[in-house]
């Protein structure tokens, strides 16, 4: 605040004074008779002292945070409703950032499809390790997918923060259920790192920016996520609160979302090899072997204004300057009848480029708003079938690859049925199935068969996991 006091002064200058207190100004201008300086001057001293008293008793401002600039203190002291509604939204929106990049990633290296770019070259040297390329540790195919990650688990944090801390109108069990959502979106975000990081081990606790927990070893890792949906789903299961806010994943009912928490649960305990976790999650899941394949939880986008659209989406017969194509053997190694196969139709020409030719686009999402799953029933079910083939359980095993092929247009299995045969089975369904959703390479590798994948042109790798970023090290 300022306040502008104009008083007459002896003085044929201007006399300017500051209010130390509030900084009013204080001008005396005086053209008066050096016999009326003295009155003057006390004029002046006495409005300086009413000044005072007056900036004393009310010029004392509080210090407020910035309205249009809100900090994380304003949020995680005593967030509003709205507040932790934008939070939730901030999260599920956040979770799309990069995801192209990320599933690039996985799929190029898994032999998936090819990523042409004719204005960067690494998605065909790097990630298919041509000639002498290796993985960077310092470029767009690490750094974004890694801190785009680590970005949703900051403001998960945050959330949880704001949840605990709150004094809005919430009940315990709408709190526990809140917090309960965060962690679960935080076991998804580190999983995602993890898949990509493998061997080096991520990060689990970075709660303070100032001091980030270690890196912990590849099964500290997995461990500390699965207990992470563990945690949550202790304050889901059971709870019929609603969280006080809308969720696009899944659903708003604590025991419902639990089942995507369940789901969750149940790919992390295979990739821990821990087939009677992974059994009792899927049993807590939204596994329906008699359900559409489709039922499930997705990455959303539209074109309204401020949203983002489906960054993996390609029309048909795009030029190779900028395309995903599929890579061939998806099509020769296919049983013909494969219904799957309608996820890489042929182009009216083949598109090449650094010695890599295709005639199938990549056709998966057919339109910039279609949604990308994070995971739906016809995972699940595969799920179940690789549990009960590793737990001996032969003809549930059998009874869900069949599910699979059959709504893939196949008939039944009638290979052999020992472990390694029906495991062999189950991986070419998830091929096929799960085909450009991110599981190939990632499915691959936990079976120690990386070097089953195809190699493209001689000389290339099939990297097993991708190095440590350079601001990590």
């Amino acid at each position: 605040m300022k306040y502008q006091h104009n008083l007459l002064a002896s003085s044929s200058r201007p006399l300017r004074r500051l209010c130390v207190l509030c900084g009013a100004k204080i001008d005396a201008n005086s053209t008066a008779k050096s016999t009326e300086k003295t009155q003057s001057a006390q004029r002046v001293a006495a409005a300086i002292l009413l000044c005072i008293s007056f900036c004393w008793s009310s010029c004392k401002v509080e210090p407020i945070l910035d309205p249009n600039n809100p900090g994380v203190n304003t949020i995680t002291q005593n967030a509003s409703l709205g507040e932790i509604q934008n939070l939730a939204t901030g999260n599920e929106a956040a979770m799309r950032n990069n995801i192209n990049f990320y599933l690039d990633d996985v799929s190029v290296i898994g032999r998936e499809y090819y990523r042409f770019s004719t204005s960067d070259p690494r998605f065909t040297s790097d990630l298919l390790g041509k000639g002498s390329a290796t993985l960077d540790n310092n470029t767009f195919y690490t750094t974004n997918p890694f801190d785009a990650r680590y970005r949703v688990v900051k403001n998960a944090n945050i959330m949880i923060q704001a949840v605990q801390n709150t004094k809005a109108l919430i009940t315990d069990a709408q709190r526990k259920a809140a917090i309960a959502y965060a962690k679960t979106v935080k076991a998804h975000e580190l999983l995602m790192v993890f898949n990509l990081e493998y061997d080096n081990g991520i990060r689990v606790d970075v709660s303070n920016p100032d001091s980030l927990g270690p890196f912990l070893s590849k099964d500290e890792s997995l461990n500390a996520i699965q207990n992470l949906l563990n945690e949550a789903n202790t304050d889901l299961k059971g709870n019929n609160a609603t969280f006080p806010f809308h969720t696009t994943l899944y659903s708003d009912t604590a025991s419902q979302f639990s089942k995507f928490n369940r789901a969750l649960a149940a790919r992390v305990a295979i990739y821990r090899k821990d087939w009677n976790q992974a059994n009792t999650a899927l049993s807590e899941s939204f596994l329906n072997l008699n359900g559409s394949l489709t039922d499930g939880v997705y990455y959303l986008f539209s074109t309204g204004g401020g949203d983002i659209l489906n960054p993996v989406f390609f029309p048909l017969n795009t030029p190779p300057a900028e395309d995903r194509v599929v890579q061939p053997s998806f099509i020769t190694d296919a049983e013909a009848a494969d219904k799957r196969l309608s996820k890489a139709p042929i182009r009216t020409s083949a598109a090449s480029q650094d010695g890599l030719t295709s005639d199938y686009d990549f056709y998966v999402y057919k339109s910039n708003v279609a949604p990308i799953p994070i995971i739906r029933n016809e995972e699940l079910i595969l799920i179940y079938a690789e549990v009960q083939a590793q737990l001996n359980n032969t003809a549930n095993a059998v009874n869900a690859i069949n599910k699979i092929r059959n709504a893939a247009g196949l008939g039944n299995y009638t290979g052999a049925t020992d472990l390694n045969s029906l495991i062999t089975e189950i991986l070419k369904q998830r091929r096929y199935s799960l085909f450009g959703e991110g599981h190939r390479w990632i499915d691959m590798r936990r079976y120690n068969l990386l070097n089953q994948l195809p190699i493209d042109r001689s000389g290339d790798d099939v990297w097993t996991q991708f190095p440590r970023p350079a601001t990590e090290l």
